[in-house]
C-alpha cells in the first residue's frame, strides 16, 4: 500500500469535536472505526479523551485558540474510551468495584497520566487509581 494510501485510511477523532458554542466534544460523534484504530490500554490503565472546553465564557467572550489549547492540556475533565483488562481488578484496592467505566465523564489530576497526539487531538493514558471522580456532564467543572 502507497504512503498516500495509508495515510487516506487513517481516522481522526476530529469528528468528536463539535462547535465551540456547544459541548466541544461529543462522544457519540467518534466514529466505531477510529475507537478500533485507538491504542488499547494495558494492565490497570484507561484511555481517556480530554475535554477541551467550550471557545468562549458564559459572559460572551470568544477565546483565542491559543487560549483553548493551553485548557484543554491542563484539563482535568475527560471521557473514558477503553478500559485495560486488569483495571480494577485488585479487590484489595477497589474493594467495592470499578471506579468508572466506559463512557463516563471523569476528574483525574491535572499532570496525571501520559499524554500523546493522535490525529485530532490528544488522549491520555492514566493508571486506574488516578480518576479522582465520576462527573454527569464535563460542564459542570470550570475549565476557564
Amino acid at each position: 500500500m502507497s504512503e498516500k494510501s495509508q495515510a487516506d485510511n487513517l481516522v481522526s477523532i476530529k469528528e468528536a469535536y463539535v462547535k465551540p458554542e456547544e459541548r466541544v466534544l461529543d462522544p457519540s460523534k467518534i466514529p466505531e472505526e477510529t475507537l478500533g484504530r485507538l491504542p488499547e490500554p494495558t494492565g490497570w490503565r484507561l484511555l481517556i479523551l480530554p475535554y477541551a472546553g467550550k471557545g468562549r465564557t458564559e459572559g460572551g467572550i470568544l477565546l483565542p485558540d491559543s487560549v483553548v489549547d493551553r485548557e484543554s492540556v491542563a484539563t482535568v475533565c475527560g471521557y473514558v474510551l477503553k478500559t485495560g483488562p486488569l483495571a480494577y481488578d485488585d479487590k484489595g484496592k477497589f474493594p467495592s468495584g470499578a471506579w468508572c467505566r466506559e463512557g463516563d465523564w471523569i476528574i483525574f489530576g491535572r499532570y496525571a497520566g501520559a499524554r500523546f497526539k493522535i490525529d485530532g487531538g490528544e488522549v491520555r493514558v492514566l493508571n486506574d487509581d488516578e480518576v479522582i471522580a465520576v462527573i454527569q456532564d464535563p460542564d459542570d467543572i470550570l475549565h476557564f
